[in-house]
């Protein structure tokens, strides 16, 4: 293989694990967003129907931290296990060895 192909392969191989990567994070983000902003307008639904001002909204915040919390460490193992197999299935250096060869 020439020069030229390998690094044409390495930097195709940097650039779709750049993309995966940014993936994760627009979901892991939007994900954030989806659960504090139905916390937020819960709470103001809930809170104007029950005559309580703010008690439940803060409520429904505070119980949303950590439930964000683990949604979020859930998506990043579960796309961090679905990278780990693709590089099972179709083996290529780690950025460390990458580094190293280079």
């Amino acid at each position: 293989m020439s020069p030229t192909k390998e690094r044409s392969d390495k930097t195709r191989a940097t650039s779709a694990l750049n993309l995966t990567l940014a993936a994760v994070v627009s979901q892991v983000g939007c994900l954030t967003s989806v659960i504090v902003l139905a916390a937020l307008f819960g709470g103001l639904w809930l809170d104007s129907h029950f005559s309580t001002k703010p008690v439940i909204t803060v409520g429904l915040i505070v119980i949303s931290i950590p439930i964000t919390l683990f949604s979020m460490i859930w998506v990043v193992k579960k796309a961090t296990s679905r990278i780990n197999t693709d590089g099972e299935q179709n083996p290529q250096p780690s950025m460390k060895e990458e580094l190293i060869s280079e």
